[in-house]
């Protein structure tokens, strides 16, 4: 909570509090048609994703384009947070199994979901990502995160809804569909605008109304 920047203990969170999270999401994806496809290629999008010639090749306008964009102006690299992620001591996030191969394609496309939703990667943005992330995952971690960054923003009187954000994240996160079945190397084509459409994902006009200069304004935080 004092460092957003601390993503190593974000995993030691995430690891902790998993449960059977990873077992149900993987179950999912074989329910649906796109989710058992991607299931069974079992491709490593972090390799795909810290690939700059093949992120390049995506049209202006396109999520593709937007992330090498987003990437590029927080300087986060996909190989960068698997890393982090190797950092638990007791994880199994590079086992060869099933399980973990849906593991790891959740904290790859943690950085594409920023863009989609349009939080940005400060303090009130990484709890509404998470918050909008809780229902896609069922991933206790997620909650956990997501309801103490919100309770340190209400702690800190901002005067501005953040704690209100993070929650009509969590709503919007129930309502979009379910992402971690997408075929992402064909999502990273689509224009930005047509993805957030077809995926139902809202805008995120709380969070918007928040002044960036405040997004990092909470108790015990950098801001």
């Amino acid at each position: 909570m004092a460092d957003k920047d601390d993503t190593e203990q974000v995993f030691e969170i995430m690891n902790a509090l998993s449960g059977r999270s990873p077992d149900w999401g993987y179950a999912r994806m074989l329910t649906t048609p796109e989710g058992g496809v991607q299931a069974y290629r079992r491709v490593e999008l972090a390799d795909h994703l810290q690939d700059r010639v093949w992120l390049a090749q995506f049209a202006p306008g396109s999520v593709g384009a937007a992330y090498l964009a987003f990437i590029d102006a927080e300087d986060f690299s996909a190989y960068g947070l698997a890393d982090e992620s190797r950092k638990v001591t007791d994880s199994e996030i590079e086992a060869a199994h099933p399980r973990a191969w849906y593991a790891r394609r959740l904290r790859d496309v943690h950085d594409i979901w920023h863009v989609l939703t349009g939080y940005r990667a400060d303090a009130l943005g990484e709890a509404c990502l998470v918050a909008f992330s809780l229902p896609q995952t069922r991933s206790a971690g997620f909650g956990l995160i997501a309801t103490g960054i919100a309770l340190q923003f209400m702690r800190a009187r901002t005067g501005y809804p953040c704690a209100r954000a993070v929650l009509k994240a969590w709503r919007d996160g129930r309502r979009a569909a379910w992402l971690p079945g997408e075929d992402y190397e064909q999502l990273l084509a689509e224009p930005l605008v047509e993805a957030r459409r077809r995926l139902g994902i809202a805008t995120p006009v709380i969070y918007q109304r928040v002044p960036p200069s405040l997004c990092n304004a909470y108790h015990g935080g950098k801001g």
